[in-house]
């Protein structure tokens, strides 16, 4: 399972040019679930994405996490992080999760989220989503269990 924080200003999700989903200061997750992950990895990627502290705090040092800032966080599932690119030019996606097999544990990873007491917000699963956002610092993580 691979997640992709990006700390934004803003953040939202279009589909059919109607809007989704949209956030203030917080999180832009990308959610990529591969084949084979768990919920031993979504509650490990749920834990260390409440915790990241990666705003700055009157120091101007990144010590404090989403939950000490009252950030949001839209995430939104991205099978395309699970790609192999290591032959030939075209990404092959055979370790991407079958979606009715990523979907419930999206949907449970969200979910641990919200056990933080953090607002969480998402896209639609498989939907052809457009999504903007105003990059914070640039500030972008990978993180994967």
């Amino acid at each position: 399972m691979k997640v992709l924080v990006q700390k934004v200003l803003s953040a939202s999700v279009c589909v059919d040019g109607s809007l989704v989903a949209d956030i203030n200061s917080g999180y832009l997750l990308f959610v990529g679930i591969e084949k084979g992950d768990t919920t031993i990895q979504a509650d490990f990627l749920a834990r260390k994405v409440a915790n990241l502290r990666i705003f700055t705090d009157e120091n101007d040092k990144m010590n404090l996490s989403i939950k000490d800032v009252g950030g949001k966080i839209l995430a939104v599932s991205q099978f395309t992080l699970a790609a192999n690119l290591d032959c030939g030019n075209r990404p092959g996606f055979d370790n991407a999760a079958r979606p009715e097999e990523a979907k419930p544990l999206y949907e449970y990873f969200t979910k641990q989220l919200r056990n933080y007491d953090i607002e969480v917000k998402t896209g639609i699963f498989q939907a052809d989503m457009k999504v903007s956002l105003i990059n914070d610092g640039p500030c972008t993580f990978i993180l994967q269990k």
